[in-house]
């Protein structure tokens, strides 16, 4: 987190009322340059913090590694500001042989920014990645009253936007509601590589029998990154896109969204929540 020196200004019938100087906490951003075996593969905005976990779960969702035995070794490589001092923000990830080394057509050479994890790669083809996960076997249940506390349990445990307000989480938890890893990032598929990259570290994948709850919307992307894990749930607070419903259709993920309270949209293999088949009648009117 860094400082700010900020004017605060509350509007009044007419006009508005500067309150006062005071300093505020914002979220930091900044650069990290992602490396495979000494060559160049990303740039991507991120909030410092848990970095050996996002270039991890980041290797996993483009595809090129699966099982920790794939990645040896991470470290970061000298990178200074003016000043000279060390600024952490290159990681090379050294790869084995197994591992899906890039090719020239799906590096991503160009910056990617927080808020869209896959506008960078180079060929539209790259995007759908065949998990090396089947979801088909994964049988587990969620309990719907376990299913809508977790974003409630979720936001008790961030604690980077209890003093920003300005970055997004993903937890990982059990079908029992236990959390395993809650991780925070301004890019929401950041705080997802974080958490699929600590799973991997840990030697837990796939993911089977878990839950990935999300502080914003559920896009193509969330599900990708969720299939190539093996996690069999995805819950957000906010709304799915077309496109990653029908991802999660086809991938054999289930889907749900606007968790709000008492009431949640469940799009995708509702056999894997347990309860909400009781008591529907007929088709609801469209939301």
């Amino acid at each position: 987190m860094r400082r700010r020196r900020v004017i605060g200004v509350r509007a009044v019938p007419g006009a508005s009322r500067p309150t006062g100087r005071r300093d505020d906490l914002l979220a930091v951003e900044e650069p990290l340059e992602v490396r495979v075996n000494g060559e160049s593969f990303s740039v991507t905005m991120r909030t410092p913090g848990d970095d050996f976990d996002l270039v991890a779960g980041f290797l996993v969702s483009e595809g090129l590694i699966a099982t920790a035995s794939q990645l040896r070794t991470m470290r970061y490589c000298s990178g200074r500001d003016e000043s000279g001092v060390q600024t952490y923000n290159v990681i090379d990830a050294a790869l084995d042989a197994t591992a899906a080394l890039p090719a020239t057509a799906s590096a991503r050479h160009v910056y990617t920014s927080s808020s869209c994890g896959i506008c960078g790669t180079a060929s539209i083809d790259a995007v759908s990645k065949a998990s090396r996960f089947s979801l088909a076997d994964d049988h587990s249940v969620i309990g719907i009253a376990t299913l809508l506390r977790l974003p409630t349990m979720l936001r008790e445990n961030q604690t980077l936007f209890d003093r920003t307000g300005g970055v997004h989480a993903a937890g990982l938890f059990t079908t029992e509601g236990d959390l395993l890893c809650l991780r925070e990032d301004v890019g929401r598929h950041n705080a997802v590589d974080k958490v699929i990259g600590w799973a991997l570290r840990d030697d837990r994948l796939p993911l089977a029998g878990t839950v990935l709850q999300v502080s914003g919307r559920a896009s193509f992307e969330l599900v990708q990154k969720a299939q190539l894990a093996g996690i069999p749930v995805l819950a957000a607070v906010s709304a799915p896109s077309s496109l990653a419903a029908d991802l999660a259709d086809t991938g054999g993920l289930t889907l749900a969204a606007f968790s709000r309270g008492d009431s949640i949209n469940v799009y995708t293999h509702p056999e894997r929540v347990g309860g909400i088949d009781a008591g529907i009648d007929g088709d609801a009117a469209p939301r």
